[in-house]
C-alpha cells in the first residue's frame, strides 16, 4: 500500500545522535521536520550502549547512552515542529527535477510501504557499519561463536543473551575496549584483547577503564589469523605482527582456546543513500566531502555525525548535528545565499590521515576543523599552511590516531586570495614536509 506525498522543509535521515540534534536545530529555525529512522524507537546506536560517558562535553554529566539519547528525544518532542517515522528507511534521494529546488526522497515504511517526501534540504545522519570478518579475511570454517562488537552488544544489552564464555577481543578500538568489561560484568573470561597496530585504536580511559581496571591482556602487533571449529568457535590462532608491513611473522603462530571471537576492526560511514544522488566521497574519510557548512557538493544535502567521519564521542557527532540541522533549515527557508565557488580546498598534509571539512568557502568567518593522525606524536604542533607559508600552529601535549583533534579557524587564518590550506602534525617548532 503506497502512502501519499508528504512534504518537509528538511528530511533527516537517522534518528541517532546526530539525526536527533540536527532536527532539533532544523526545528528551532523555522523549518518543520522528518526524521526517517529504520528501528522502532529513536536513539540509534544509543540505546544499547548501557555504560556511561556520554555527555561530559556537552552537559557536564556522565550519562549512559539511552539517557543522553532521551534528551534529545525530548527536546524534539517539545517542538511541535519534528515528526518521527519509524520503521522507516530511505532508499534513495533524486535531485534530478529540483522544482522549486526541491529535493524527492523515495522511502519505505513499514505498514505504508513506498512513498515519497519532498523536501526543501536534507540531512544525511546515516552512522557508520563495522567491518566483518569477511572484509579481513581470516581463514578457517564459519563456526558460530564469531561476532562483530556491536552485534555482540546489542544480544547482551538489548536482547539479554550471553554470547560466549571464554572470549578472545580482535581490535582495540573503543566499543571492542567497552565490550571486553561487558562481558567480564557477565561472568564471560575475557583472554586477551589483540590489537593488529603497535598502539591502541581506543581512546586512553577506556584502556584504563576496561582493561587495566580488570586485568586484562592487550597484545599489540598481533592478529588472529585463522578460526577453529565446525559448528561451534573451539579456538582461534593468534600471530605476532610485523610493525612495518603488518603481516603476520612465521613461526609466531600459537592457539588460544575459546568459544567466541568478538571484531572492532573498524567502522565504515554508511554512503548507501548519499550515493543515490551522487553525492562525493572523500577516500581517506570514507564518508561524504563537504564544505564548513557541513554541505555536501550537491546543494541542500547536508551531513553530520559517524557518516562524515568516525567520531570518539557522541557528544561531538551531536556538535555536528546541530551545525548540520541548522544550515539545512537556513537552505531550505531561503536564508542562504546562493552557493559560492568551491573556495578554499583543504588537504592533509604530513602525519594526517584524514580532514574535515575538505573546502571552505571563501569569506567564512568561523570554520571547525577536524584531524586524525597517522601516527603518534608526543609534544605535537598542528600545523596550518595556506598556500606553502605556514599560517599558524596549535601545540598539542599527545597527538595519536586513536583521538580525533579540533582545531578552530578564524577568519584572519583565511587571508583573501588563498587556494588551498594543508594541515601537518609535527613535533613542536619542526616545519612540516613541503612547506
Amino acid at each position: 500500500m503506497s502512502a501519499p506525498v508528504r512534504s518537509c522543509d528538511v528530511l533527516v535521515v537517522g534518528g541517532g545522535a546526530a539525526g536527533l540534534s540536527a532536527a532539533a536545530a532544523a526545528a528551532e529555525a523555522g523549518a518543520s521536520v522528518l526524521v526517517a529512522e529504520r528501528e522502532d524507537r529513536l536513539g540509534g546506536i544509543l540505546n544499547q550502549c548501557i555504560h556511561n560517558g556520554f555527555g561530559l562535553h556537552r552537559f557536564g554529566l556522565e550519562l549512559t547512552g539511552p539517557e543522553y539519547a532521551a534528551r534529545d528525544v525530548a527536546r524534539i518532542a517539545g517542538s511541535g515542529a519534528v515528526m518521527p517515522l519509524l520503521e522507516t528507511s530511505v532508499l534513495s534521494l533524486d535531485t534530478s527535477s529540483r522544482q522549486g529546488g526541491r529535493i524527492t526522497a523515495k522511502l519505505v515504511g513499514r505498514g505504508v510501504g513506498l512513498f515519497d517526501v519532498s523536501c526543501g534540504a536534507v540531512v544525511l545522519a546515516c552512522g557508520c557499519r563495522e567491518r566483518t570478518r569477511g572484509q579481513i579475511n581470516i581463514a578457517g570454517g564459519r563456526p558460530a561463536g564469531v561476532y562483530t562488537a556491536g552485534t555482540a552488544q546489542r544480544l547482551i544489552n538489548v536482547d539479554g543473551a550471553l554470547v560466549g564464555r571464554r572470549v578472545v577481543i580482535l581490535g582495540s578500538g573503543d566499543i571492542g575496549l567497552i565490550m571486553a568489561r561487558r562481558m567480564t560484568w557477565e561472568g564471560a573470561d575475557v583472554l586477551c584483547v589483540c590489537e593488529l597496530a603497535s598502539e591502541p585504536g581506543g581512546l586512553r580511559r577506556n584502556i584504563a577503564q576496561c582493561l587495566d581496571d580488570y586485568g586484562i591482556p592487550l597484545h599489540l602487533s598481533t592478529t588472529v589469523t585463522q578460526v577453529f571449529g565446525k559448528v561451534r568457535l573451539e579456538g582461534v590462532e593468534l600471530a605476532d605482527v610485523d610493525p612495518a608491513t603488518r603481516r603476520p611473522v612465521p613461526g609466531t603462530e600459537r592457539r588460544v582456546d575459546c568459544d567466541t571471537l568478538l571484531l572492532s576492526v573498524g567502522l565504515i560511514p554508511s554512503n548507501e543513500v548519499a550515493a543515490t544522488a551522487g553525492v562525493g566521497i572523500d577516500r581517506r574519510t570514507g564518508g561524504p566531502s563537504v564544505d564548513e557548512s557541513l554541505e555536501t557538493d550537491v546543494p541542500g544535502i547536508f551531513v553530520a555525525g559517524n557518516e562524515l567521519h568516525v567520531h570518539d564521542l557522541a557528544d561531538y557527532v551531536s556538535e555536528e548535528g546541530l551545525e548540520a540541522g541548522a544550515n539545512a533549515a537556513a537552505h531550505a527557508l531561503g536564508r542562504r545565499g546562493s552557493r559560492r565557488d568551491d573556495g578554499i580546498v583543504v588537504e592533509c598534509g604530513e602525519n594526517v590521515g584524514s580532514v574535515t571539512p575538505q573546502r571552505i568557502a571563501r569569506g567564512a568567518d568561523e570554520v571547525v576543523m577536524r584531524l586524525r593522525s597517522r601516527g603518534r606524536v608526543q609534544d605535537a604542533d598542528i600545523v596550518l599552511v595556506a598556500d606553502g607559508r605556514e599560517a599558524r600552529r596549535w601545540r598539542r601535549r599527545i597527538v595519536v590516531p586513536s583521538e580525533m583533534q579540533t582545531v578552530k579557524l578564524s577568519a584572519a587564518d583565511l587571508p583573501e586570495g588563498i587556494g588551498r590550506l594543508c594541515v601537518g602534525v609535527v613535533a613542536h617548532g619542526a616545519s612540516p614536509e613541503g612547506e
